[in-house]
């Protein structure tokens, strides 16, 4: 029972009047609280709990002359999934964390704006090959391809206009089905690639709050091909927390080393007596000091690759989050945000800081078409080249 004291009255007519007032705002208040802390711009306070199942699109913007697009991803459980065409790009992933509260797990902007200030990949799917290529440059069928040097002297992420700063088209099967797709028709010598690559990236958010991308091109000449998401994840949905507390593991028992410019030797060495020992559930920050820079490594997965297998875990107690990567690839690329220097915000206009963010990258071997001896890249006329990588994501207490 709820008691309202009326200021004094003239009469019965205005007495009721005010009566009626003191009941739509007493009754409307909780949904005005609400309503003022769902702010559009701010992907960091609540996903919209009154959504539907499905995908809804709005204009984004325009960039080289073509329409950029946000699509919101929501499945049953209200939970949302935000997707740029431009970049391939995850803006967003909201769910609520062991209290209820909701907040987006990946760094991302709420506008184009951000993103076309070229951030380090934020939530990008990069190509045409994702990771490092050596001294910009790999030899394929006895001809030597030069590719943008755009980290020093290596080329990184597909060069300097990778697929990460592309405008996809992009395509729904139905409005009540949390599912995206977006393809890309990369052309020859595009980036100092050879080949007409086609390429198609399906996200799919379902009930279970897991976030499939599955990946597919075909190609004209033989080419390099490494596709995966660079989505920055922080589990407990505020980047003021760094992720060295975060615990994580991999199934792999060996990684590949690298030299002083990231670019791997061309070993496959032993996780175990090493930092990179994350065989077993780890807290980032226990060794992170024995490694120089941070962890920036590939991770040889003990699957192989070929079959959706489970390639890591991360979990977070601040949050009771859980995250847990499934791919068909045969590496997985940790990375600890070490080149964050808090020179960026995030969008809730927070500094992005070393640390306070991380990147479990599903892939093939950096470096690939220079390593023979690793897992083969090379994507052939008549071949599909097919990858699948699922971000599960639960809570626990």
């Amino acid at each position: 029972m709820i008691s309202v004291i009326l200021p004094g009255t003239k009469n019965k007519k205005h007495t009721m009047k005010r009566l009626m007032l003191y009941c739509v705002l007493i009754f409307t208040a909780p949904f005005v609280i609400t309503g003022c802390g769902n702010n559009a711009g701010n992907t960091t306070t609540t996903a919209d709990s009154t959504a539907k199942k499905g995908i809804t699109k709005a204009a984004w913007g325009n960039y080289d002359g073509k329409d950029v697009f946000l699509f919101t991803l929501t499945n049953a459980k209200g939970n949302q999934v935000k997707i740029s065409n431009y970049g391939g790009t995850i803006t967003s992933w909201v769910a609520p964390d062991k209290s209820g509260a909701k907040n987006s797990i990946v760094l991302g902007y709420d506008s184009l704006s951000g993103y076309l200030a070229h951030p380090p990949y934020f939530g990008a799917t990069v190509g045409r090959y994702g990771n490092r290529i050596g001294n910009a440059q790999f030899t394929l069928d006895g001809k030597t391809y030069k590719l943008a040097a755009n980290n020093g002297k290596n080329s990184l992420h597909g060069g300097l206009k990778g697929f990460d700063k592309q405008v996809w088209d992009a395509s729904t099967a139905s409005d009540s089905v949390p599912s995206l797709t977006l393809k890309y028709v990369s052309k020859d010598g595009e980036e100092g690639f050879p080949g007409n690559l086609s390429v198609t990236v399906q996200y799919t958010l379902t009930d279970d709050d897991e976030l499939k991308l599955e990946y597919s091109a075909t190609t004209d000449k033989a080419t390099p091909i490494n596709l995966t998401n660079h989505s920055y994840f922080n589990l407990t949905g505020d980047v003021s927390n760094t992720i060295l507390n975060h615990k994580l593991q991999i199934n792999a028992d060996n990684y590949t080393p690298v030299d002083t410019s990231l670019i791997t030797t061309g070993v496959i060495a032993p996780v175990k007596g090493t930092p990179f020992d994350f065989t077993t559930p780890t807290a980032i920050g226990t060794r992170i000091d024995l490694v120089k820079g941070g962890y920036d490594h590939n991770f040889v997965l003990n699957s192989k690759g070929g079959t959706l297998q489970q390639a890591a875990t991360l979990t977070d107690s601040v949050s009771g989050r859980k995250l847990e990567a499934f791919t068909t690839e045969p590496g997985l690329q940790f990375y600890t945000g070490n080149f964050l220097d808090g020179s960026l915000t995030n969008h809730d206009g927070k500094a992005i800081k070393q640390h306070t963010a991380l990147c479990m990258e599903t892939q093939h071997f950096p470096d690939s078409p220079n390593k023979p001896q690793f897992p083969s890249c090379i994507l052939k006329p008549g071949e599909t080249y097919h990858t699948v990588t699922v971000y599960k994501l639960s809570v626990g207490q």
